[in-house]
């Protein structure tokens, strides 16, 4: 999201024209106090939040009564506000955002990979596979070269290393599937564009937002797709650098 404050009117309006169910945000960077609860309501949703000044920040809409089952990621509670945990329209839903690591030197790369060990870990503990459960949000790690801009160029570097890779696959061997590559196995595309150098229009990007489920919320699973349109300016108001990712369950 990249600021919620900043892109308030953007999101009310994409919730206007899209009018999911269930959604999950991540990169508020804003605290609870300051979240804009009234705004959500107008607009028919639900919302829970684990804010934090100025960094991190996540938070869920729903159109139907939600209850927090988890607060932030047990023994990583250094790195910031970064997971949400919810029972709602019939799932468990969890949206997280994934320390960005910075590049594979800097001592927040480490801390990255440990946070995604306590990830899985949390599910291996907490969760059934048997059980119908989403896990989404901004992971900062492309899962593939398919996902990738160049993966040639960027091999071995930040999102693309083996290491964020197979914390990733370690989600996968408990029992979480990515949704988008599922359902369309062989598409290449983007969910996050650089601002800089124009990355969205060179297409220069990677996939790095993701929505895993479980088997039973897999059987569930009619589409996955990336809205790619809103990622550009709409009614004069400024995107996210992220697009946003939509799973249409029956």
């Amino acid at each position: 999201m990249n600021g919620l404050r900043a892109r308030l009117d953007f999101v009310a309006l994409w919730l206007r024209e899209r009018q999911p169910d269930l959604v999950g945000f991540q990169e508020l960077k804003l605290d609870d106090a300051h979240f804009p609860h009234p705004v959500f309501e107008s607009l028919g949703y639900r919302a829970e939040c684990l804010g934090q000044k100025g960094w991190n920040g996540v938070a869920v809409l729903s159109r139907q009564p939600i209850r927090v089952t988890g607060r932030g990621l047990p023994g990583q509670e250094s790195l910031g506000a970064r997971l949400l945990a919810v029972e709602a329209e019939g799932l468990s839903f969890t949206t997280v955002y994934v320390p960005n690591g910075k590049s594979v030197d800097h001592e927040d790369f480490p801390r990255k990979l440990a946070w995604l060990d306590a990830l899985a870990a949390h599910f291996e503990s907490s969760h059934s596979p048997d059980a119908p459960a989403l896990l989404c949000g901004d992971f900062n790690v492309v899962p593939a070269a398919i996902d990738s801009w160049s993966e040639a160029e960027l091999a071995g570097e930040i999102f693309h290393t083996d290491a964020e890779r197979e914390r990733l696959a370690r989600l996968g061997r408990w029992g979480l599937c990515d949704l988008y590559r599922e359902l369309r196995p062989g598409e290449r595309a983007f969910s996050w564009w650089d601002y800089r150098g124009g990355a969205f229009h060179r297409g220069h990007g990677l996939r790095i937002d993701l929505v895993l489920a479980t088997g039973s919320a897999r059987a569930r699973a009619q589409d996955a797709r990336i809205d790619r349109d809103w990622r550009k300016k709409h009614q004069g108001l400024v995107p996210s650098d992220h697009a946003p990712v939509v799973v249409d369950l029956d």
